[in-house]
């Protein structure tokens, strides 16, 4: 992409009631960035969910000078310009309709690793949440996890010092520009992410890291993810929030259990309870259910008709899944004809035989033998 195909992408990003929807919107109609803003009003209004208001925005919009500025910043610092279906951008955030069009990346990971993992939980961790974070980050150390986390207080700063001190690459997504770090405290701890992973943000240089900024800051933390992993929080709070949009991009939450009463321990146990996140208690039951090891001597794909013991319905479902290869639960409703709560039933019941697996995506597949 050149300069001039650049700044007409970042100008998108500064048109007041343009958001990234909008934005995605409007490419699919154009050919290209620059041609919308040579567009008539007319043109932009026949874009189905732009209307006049923003047509009119659109039309209106001059400060370019601002776009150019922010390339001779990021030039200057040493910051990559990632837009929205070009190279660099994460891919797996590339596929949320509402990903940002354009981020800010200062750093030397790649943000496609093969094993993407965010880790989030509260900003007063117990001694019972940093354990679990050094557990877990130990265990990943071995498998070449990427670590995702929001750079906050807590959970998410000892997630990404964790991740240093074992020597995995860990990104911090930020809630402000890339001229700061927020919280102060991980001045240091930014400086070396930079090292050995990297700062990511939406936001242009000079934005404080104020209240609003968080909640759009965790739509990133949860899309750019494999899975989003929360240790220790509220019944409320950034986590929920975070781990809510995780399941509304179909990103598989887990989540580590607490005893019932502890008040940082409810969000998780919530999550768990309403089967919004699956249940862990360690390093090895997280890579075992990302499947992340193949599970040794399973090679050969088991065949249906080689457990007469099961039942006509129970053998259906192999049947679907073994053609399939992945199937999600939907598919599986849709396609056998069954109630929900019968294919719920006859899932835990063929997971329990050992016959079939849950892995990434809330997709079911048949275990090899």
């Amino acid at each position: 992409m050149n300069d001039n195909q650049l700044l007409h992408h970042l100008a998108l990003t500064m048109i007041p009631h343009v958001g990234d929807i909008h934005i995605g919107l409007l490419l699919a109609h154009f050919s290209d960035a620059e041609e919308i803003f040579r567009a008539s009003r007319k043109d932009l209004e026949a874009v189905q969910g732009i209307g006049s208001i923003r047509a009119n925005a659109i039309r209106s919009f001059s400060d370019f000078a601002r776009a150019t500025d922010e390339i001779n910043y990021a030039a200057i610092n040493k910051i990559q310009i990632l837009v929205k279906g070009n190279g660099g951008y994460p891919e797996k955030l590339e596929q949320c309709v509402d990903a940002p069009h354009v981020l800010f990346y200062q750093g030397t990971a790649g943000m496609n690793n093969k094993k993407v993992l965010s880790i989030i939980g509260t900003r007063a961790p117990t001694a019972y949440g940093k354990e679990r974070v050094a557990e877990l980050i130990s265990v990943l150390a071995a498998h070449h996890v990427l670590v995702v986390s929001g750079m906050a207080y807590g959970i998410d700063t000892l997630a990404h010092s964790e991740a240093v001190k074992h020597g995995l690459e860990t990104i911090g997504v930020l809630g402000h520009g890339l001229h700061t770090v927020y919280p102060f405290t991980n001045k240091s701890l930014a400086i070396e992410m930079r090292a050995c992973g990297g700062l990511l943000t939406e936001f242009v240089q000079g934005t404080a890291p104020d209240k609003q900024n968080f909640p759009r800051r965790n739509r990133i933390v949860a899309g750019m993810a494999d899975a989003v992993v929360v240790l220790e929080s509220g019944e409320k709070g950034g986590s929920i929030i975070t781990a809510g949009i995780a399941n509304s991009y179909n990103v598989d939450v887990l989540a580590y259990p607490g005893r019932a009463l502890d008040p940082l321990s409810k969000g998780c146990n919530m999550l768990i309870r309403t089967h919004r996140a699956g249940l862990i208690t360690s390093g090895e039951e997280l890579v075992e259910y990302m499947n992340w090891v193949p599970k040794k001597g399973l090679t050969k794909p088991i065949q249906a008709d080689l457990f007469p013991s099961l039942s006509e319905d129970e053998q259906k479902i192999i049947s679907l899944i073994s053609s399939a290869g992945s199937i999600s639960i939907d598919e599986l409703i849709g396609l056998s004809g069954f109630r929900p709560p019968m294919v719920s039933s006859l899932l835990f019941s063929l997971e329990m035989h050992g016959l079939i697996s849950a892995i990434p995506g809330k997709l079911y597949v048949l275990v090899g033998r």
